[in-house]
């Protein structure tokens, strides 16, 4: 009798299913966040009537929060609750946080944000760490699968964007609102058919008797709740916020070198230097990356011609579909740039992580460097720039997206040891959330920290702030490339015997 299926075909199935339920749960677990990420700016000055440079400070706390607690979660996630658990309990709070802020006062925003951040801060980690268990350390299928799931955020980024963008024009933020949070109940009921398949493998709580998981359970609702307690204060007070944001990153960053410096074999001390190394390096391009909701919604918004005829109509777009130029190269660029690099790869060609870095912080620099030029060619009567360099600009930027975020996540599971996988991935994502606190006073500087939108007298500042911050990009991308060989050894290190540095 012939076996109908190894158990390496079912092990492939059981994978796939995984992976399919993952990029689904990604997808609609992004909507909340995409309206938010789009919208929260305009949504404070417009309906709201808070200040421009208060609003971009609100923004900037509630980027830097939601990516600096992505520690927090990475952390959290195997040790005190399951990656699944703690997504769930999330996209509850997210769920619940959308009702809130519905209602449209500044109290519920701010109380709305709090409960939102409680949720996606911690869980976002959770997808990541899901799909990194389902790879060995080697499985050239593990960076396919993020460029996959990373298309799946994507999508769910750009129906964000779009809605985003319908119901600005209509100024009807109840029902945005509203459609944000049945997306979160859609991630819920996906999550919650696929239990079993999603469920963690070599944590530290996998190998914990039933009652010490219960205790650990205890511990991560204390957490949670008073991270939220802590939110609602901490999100009234940006300054403090953004203080001890970076205060975190920093001492996070010193623990990571710490960490690789004390590896007991070469092999994980080099692999980390080299995680460190290029964790730093994301650094400047999150900080441009991020200005997309602050000063470049307000640049599209009040600097821009975002007014254009089809079919003899004239049609605004909505400063939030212009960012879905980011999310359309995504989805279809995902998919594309894994199957190029396949190619690649398969034909003796190394394209290794810190050459896609080098790629990154280059390309998103050019993307900026080329925003004063079109500023320059600006409408000499009303001061407003051509829409063309702002839909290259995010070209550029995209690109810039493809070379580092899902190949970021990747690198995570290539690099680090398993045991520190949870971490580390948290370590990763949190430095997008210091990157969020410089976003904010990039933001400022370009604007001039006034509430002053007449193109001719803001043109000068964001030209002169866009020009420097391309220019630092894209010199971090060519130091990567003169580092690559050595970069490059590092990861391929193959000496396993400790070194003299015990663990």
């Amino acid at each position: 009798m012939v076996e109908s299926s190894t158990p390496q075909a079912q092990t492939d199935k059981s994978m796939s299913k995984a992976t399919g339920a993952l990029f689904f749960i990604q997808t609609f677990s992004t909507l909340g966040y995409a309206i938010l990420y789009s919208t929260l700016v305009l949504y404070a000055t417009k309906k709201l009537e808070i200040p421009t440079d208060m609003a971009t400070a609100v923004m900037g706390s509630f980027a830097a929060f939601n990516y600096g607690l992505h520690f927090l979660g990475g952390y959290m996630s195997g040790r005190f609750i399951s990656n699944r658990h703690l997504f769930i309990i999330g996209m509850v709070f997210q769920l619940i946080a959308c009702f809130v802020m519905a209602q449209c006062t500044i109290f519920t925003m701010f109380l709305g944000l709090a409960m939102f951040l409680t949720g996606c801060g911690l869980n976002v980690t959770c997808i990541n760490n899901m799909l990194t268990q389902l790879f060995d350390a080697e499985d050239p299928r593990r960076e396919k699968a993020f460029l996959w799931n990373y298309s799946g955020m994507n999508i769910g980024f750009f129906i964000g964007f779009t809605v985003s963008g319908y119901y600005e024009l209509a100024a009807d933020y109840t029902s945005l609102f509203l459609f944000g949070g049945i997306g979160n109940l859609v991630a819920i009921v996906v999550v919650l058919l696929n239990w079993k398949i999603l469920a963690d493998k070599d944590t530290y709580l996998t190998d914990k008797p039933v009652g010490e998981r219960h205790k650990q359970l205890w511990k991560a609702y204390l957490i949670i709740f008073g991270l939220f307690a802590a939110l609602n204060v901490l999100l009234k007070n940006s300054d403090l916020s953004n203080y001890l944001l970076i205060g975190t990153g920093i001492a996070m960053w010193a623990v990571t070198l710490a960490i690789s410096l004390s590896r007991p074999t070469l092999q994980e001390k080099a692999r980390m230097l080299v995680f460190f190394i290029l964790t730093m390096s994301s650094l400047v391009f999150w900080m441009l990356y991020q200005l997309a909701p602050m000063a470049l919604v307000i640049f599209i918004d009040n600097n821009v011609n975002n007014i254009m005829e089809i079919f003899g109509n004239s049609i605004k777009i909505a400063p939030q579909w212009v960012q879905n130029i980011n999310t359309v190269v995504i989805v279809f660029g995902a998919p594309a740039m894994a199957w190029l690099l396949d190619i690649l790869r398969k034909r003796g060609f190394t394209i290794s992580n810190p050459t896609l870095f080098a790629i990154s912080l280059t390309s998103i620099g050019i993307g900026f460097v080329i925003l004063p030029l079109g500023i320059s060619l600006a409408d000499a009567t009303t001061g407003l720039v051509a829409f063309s360099w702002v839909f290259w600009s995010y070209i550029l930027q995209s690109i810039g997206e493809l070379c580092i975020s899902p190949i970021g996540y990747a690198m995570v599971g290539k690099l680090i040891p398993k045991k520190l996988q949870g971490m580390m991935m948290g370590i990763w994502m949190m430095t997008s959330g210091v990157a969020a606190v410089g976003s904010t006073y990039i933001s400022n500087w370009a604007m001039g920290n006034s509430n002053e939108t007449n193109p001719l007298l803001t043109n000068a500042g964001y030209s002169h702030t866009f020009g420097i911050i391309g220019c630092i990009a894209i010199g971090v991308g060519i130091l990567l490339f003169i580092l690559l060989p050595l970069l490059n050894k590092m990861i391929d290190s193959k000496e396993e015997m400790p070194t003299s540095i015990s663990a």
